[in-house]
């Protein structure tokens, strides 16, 4: 198989605003035609990583390639790399004809080439028939196709997005998420997404990147980053999970026993554990199973609290002294619902959990 060529390479950046670093030492690669995506909290420096990507700021260290050519001090017009907002700043006063044709103009565009573009684009985003119409006549998922269309028209070989669903409705966010997955295999070009939101990143994402504290702190395909999180801070802010504390009792390979708080020892997949000492084991709640679903050694147990969501209920199950989270999928049939103050057994499967060090 051909090896994939980086799109974007990020060398030992480091990024210092006064006394503040906003990026320690960031190494890594985004790949030509991937949709890759800069996930974390507030405040963990995925926007400052973006902005110096597009070149609205510079490294304090390290260097940053696009497509192999080292552009860390290149100004952002000298860049064939385009940013979609989260404002979409579109201009209010001119037609959505007008607004994806205006870069185009600024490149020096032929004038028949500019209308034949700006046609391709408003088909390519389904809104050929609003092109006389102005950014204030249009809804927000509307104003939102047309800040894509600008932004893809030039054929930019990078694709920016700085968090460009935060302001719609969940519903439209999820009818953008498609639309933006569409668009990044219809054109070919690398999107580099930036969310603080653990679902988006997971239903969109062919690789994500977690950043906490200004750190990469891991990076791989959404199943990888949920499955097989590298450290606590990973397991914790991608989705829900269990955190069990306890103690190491051997490590072998990749694998660790771990006596938990629960009184029982697990033997788990393990990430970061080099000898005996404090560990805890990650389990998600949709990996433990009640009554006839529990699954390996099991515990007796009480539910405290249950929550229906619709295609799932969630338990809140005190045992030994310890409080666990555990999600069931619900079936058609309400018949064996389980309620609050029902005493049952809840268990999992070792190769579901995996031990973390502290």
């Amino acid at each position: 198989m051909q090896k994939r060529l980086s799109a974007i390479e990020i060398i030992g950046v480091s990024k210092q605003f006064g006394d503040f670093t906003a990026l320690h030492q960031v190494d890594f690669r985004i790949l030509q035609n991937e949709f890759f995506t800069l996930l974390g909290p507030s405040g963990c420096g995925k926007t400052t990583l973006l902005r110096m990507i597009a070149g609205f700021e510079s490294p304090s260290r390290g260097t940053i390639l696009l497509n192999g050519k080292d552009i860390s001090d290149s100004p952002a017009h000298k860049r064939r790399v385009n940013t979609v907002f989260q404002n979409y700043a579109l201009f209010p006063h001119m037609t959505l004809s007008q607004n994806i044709a205006f870069g185009l103009e600024n490149l020096g565009w032929e004038r028949g080439k500019i209308r034949a573009r700006v046609g391709e684009m408003l088909e390519m985003v389904h809104m050929s028939q609003f092109a006389a119409r102005k950014p204030d006549q249009l809804s927000g998922g509307q104003r939102q196709r047309i800040a894509l269309a600008r932004a893809l028209a030039p054929g930019p070989e990078v694709l920016l997005l700085d968090e460009p669903l935060s302001a719609l409705d969940l519903k439209l966010r999820q009818s953008m998420r498609d639309e933006l997955r569409r668009l990044q295999r219809e054109t070919g070009i690398t999107f580099v997404f930036v969310t603080h939101d653990q679902e988006e990143a997971l239903d969109m994402s062919d690789r994500i990147a977690v950043m906490g504290n200004g750190h990469v702190q891991q990076i791989g395909a959404p199943d990888e980053i949920y499955e097989a999180p590298q450290n606590r801070f990973v397991a914790d802010f991608i989705g829900e999970t269990n955190f069990l504390d306890g103690e190491v009792v051997s490590v072998e390979g990749g694998h660790a026993t771990i006596r938990t708080a629960l009184g029982i020892d697990i033997t788990a997949a393990q990430s970061g554990v080099q000898g005996p000492g404090p560990a805890v084991l990650s389990i998600r709640p949709e990996k433990i199973g009640l009554d006839a679903r529990a699954e390996g050694e099991t515990r007796s147990g009480r539910i405290v609290s249950r929550n229906y969501m619709g295609g799932f209920t969630h338990y809140t199950v005190e045992a030994g002294g310890v409080s666990l989270r555990v999600s069931q999928r619900n079936a058609q049939s309400r018949q064996g619902r389980l309620d609050v103050g029902d005493e049952v057994r809840l268990g999992f499967a070792a190769e579901n959990a995996r031990v973390l060090g502290q």
